[in-house]
């Protein structure tokens, strides 16, 4: 008796444009995709519509106009992508308005949408980094912010705290280590020696040494046989901690925390400053 088929899994949504990051970041989607079996949809910001109407071709000049350089740009992404994983089934998807608009709505359903670290289009370039930091507080799935290409045999590192949403962000980790066949460092900052549990008493929330440890443990058990690691750091700035303990990982895994839908200071300052790809999580 056949069985029935199980839903398809969500797309890996990408920005790009025609900057160096976005190819790098629609190289990184390709080869993810490629690896963990989802479709590719590469999404182009046209923003032109947002500031004039003459977006048709200039008469008599074949080939000119703002709306066929766009849909250009999105063919050359659709294209670098089918180059980098030949067989992956990608989409093109061309939407008027901002980068982090039309990247949002993209990514609607997606399991994860991958960004370039800078440029988000020759006339927004100047607000890439506005524009990562709206996704990373807005995004409705996953973000990932590609700063190099992926680098197999890396770990991939996560920053767990005492906040409500930090072991979501701890399981996420873990699972995505599982999936592209990593180790897990598990990485937690604090802020002065606290003292041990017992010191503060049985009943005082886990810190320090007592946290991390927790956590390492229940990374094990949320996905049985990976190899998970501890880094305990001390520091008042936990995202230089964070970046300094993360050097050698391959991506480093953070929650978004903020009530309001905003990132914060630390992961603001995580995604300026990490030299490797950086994850935010829901």
């Amino acid at each position: 008796m056949p069985t029935a088929a199980g839903p398809p899994p969500p797309a890996l949504a990408v920005g790009y444009d025609d900057s160096d990051s976005a190819r790098l970041a629609v190289r990184w989607a390709a080869e993810h995709a490629a690896a963990s079996g989802m479709p590719l949809r590469v999404v182009h910001a046209w923003v032109w519509p947002v500031f004039t109407k003459n977006l048709g071709p200039v008469r008599g000049v074949a080939g000119s106009g703002l709306r066929h350089s766009a849909e250009a740009i999105l063919a050359d992404g659709v294209a670098l992508a089918r180059e980098t994983a030949p067989g992956l089934a990608v989409e093109g998807v061309m939407e008027a308005g901002l980068p982090a608009q039309v990247l949002r709505q993209a990514a609607d359903g997606a399991g994860l949408l991958a960004v370039g670290s800078r440029g988000m289009g020759g006339v927004l370039g100047h607000l890439a980094g506005s524009v990562c930091l709206e996704l990373a507080g807005s995004a409705p799935c996953p973000l990932m912010v590609v700063r190099r290409p992926r680098s197999p045999g890396r770990p991939v590192a996560v920053g767990v705290d005492a906040a409500p949403r930090s072991g979501a962000v701890l399981a996420d980790a873990a699972r995505f280590a599982a999936a592209v066949g990593a180790g897990l460092q598990v990485v937690h900052v604090a802020p002065g020696r606290g003292g041990n549990r017992a010191d503060r008493g049985r009943h005082a929330p886990l810190q320090g040494a007592d946290l991390l440890e927790h956590a390492v443990a229940e990374a094990g058990r949320i996905v049985p046989g990976l190899t998970v690691s501890g880094t305990l750091r001390e520091g008042q700035s936990a995202a230089r901690e964070l970046v300094e303990a993360a050097a050698d990982a391959d991506v480093l895994v953070l929650g978004r925390h903020e009530r309001d839908g905003g990132v914060g200071n630390t992961v603001s300052a995580v995604l300026h400053k990490a030299p490797c790809n950086v994850m935010i999580t829901r």
